[in-house]
């Protein structure tokens, strides 16, 4: 990656390796102007990589033909080979947001992404937020940046009714109290990450699944001392298509939370976590 010396003496990429995960479960109707909204941001290194779960509405097949069609306008045959503007997983069934999102995650870290995204692809986190979070990174030097619902100037669909409020503020409630963490938007799914922190928390060591897997990564984060800034966004109710987090999820979420709290309970934080990253995963069969 190449940098740049900015007026402060920091060192600043120049087009860094950004590479958006976006975990896909009958999402053909948002895919093609979620792709078409990514690929539009003034940020020519960024890549999106695609993780469908076998979905029965052909987002698999919508998948592969974006990929044709935005590779076949990269610059040149060296721009395919090293670094293709979207790739796509294809998994064998329905296996869960969060191994998605690791699936994706190593072979973003495998493929050199310096910067790792991730967020739905059904627009309740919108893309136009992705240059202002790498901007607020590069200005801090902040090893995770997230998305918020739950800090000052953060917004929730004015759709929402007050029940639907008040489940995703208690469980965001419960999981800081039980888990004794600062941050705000515990169950957030919109983050930006710096590869040496992905790198930094072994993935191996993380098990949720759902939408715990935001709680647990969360969580490892902070008490291994990694830096987390949330910046406000507003969070737009999906476009197309129904929300997968109902009650069940939600409750199963509540006492999963134990789990993580007790599954690493010894674990330290680190005096600088940066300074011994743990080496780059392997791929692994999907």
């Amino acid at each position: 990656m190449e940098s740049s010396l900015n007026s402060s003496g920091a060192i600043l990429p120049v087009n860094p390796r950004l590479t958006v995960v976006l975990p896909t479960f009958n999402e053909a109707e948002n895919l093609p102007p979620m792709a078409a909204a990514l690929h539009q941001l003034a940020l020519p290194g960024l890549q999106l990589l695609v993780v469908d779960d076998n979905s029965p509405d052909g987002t698999g097949a919508v998948a592969d033909q974006l990929a044709a069609q935005y590779n076949a306008s990269n610059l040149g045959p060296m721009d395919r080979a090293e670094r293709p503007r979207m790739q796509v997983i294809h998994r064998r069934g329905k296996a869960g947001l969060g191994t998605a999102y690791l699936a994706g995650i190593r072979v973003a870290l495998a493929n050199g992404a310096d910067f790792i995204v991730q967020m739905d692809a059904d627009f309740s986190h919108s893309p136009a937020y992705i240059p202002q979070m790498l901007g607020v990174m590069l200005a801090t030097d902040a090893d995770v940046v997230i998305g918020s619902r739950y800090v000052p100037g953060g917004t929730l669909d004015e759709g929402w009714g007050w029940w639907r409020r008040f489940l995703s503020w208690w469980a965001n409630l419960y999981s800081r109290i039980i888990l004794g963490l600062r941050i705000r938007d515990m169950t957030a799914g919109f983050k930006l990450w710096k590869r040496e922190a992905l790198l930094g928390i072994n993935l191996d060591e993380v098990r949720s699944n759902g939408y715990t897997f935001q709680v647990e990564m969360a969580y490892l984060c902070e008490k291994l001392g990694y830096r987390m800034i949330e910046i406000p966004i507003h969070f737009e109710d999906r476009r197309i298509g129904q929300s997968k987090m109902d009650i069940p999820v939600k409750l199963e979420s509540a006492w999963r939370t134990w789990q993580i709290r007790w599954r690493h309970k010894r674990l330290k934080r680190r005096a600088d976590p940066l300074m011994t990253p743990h080496p780059d995963l392997p791929l692994k069969q999907l």
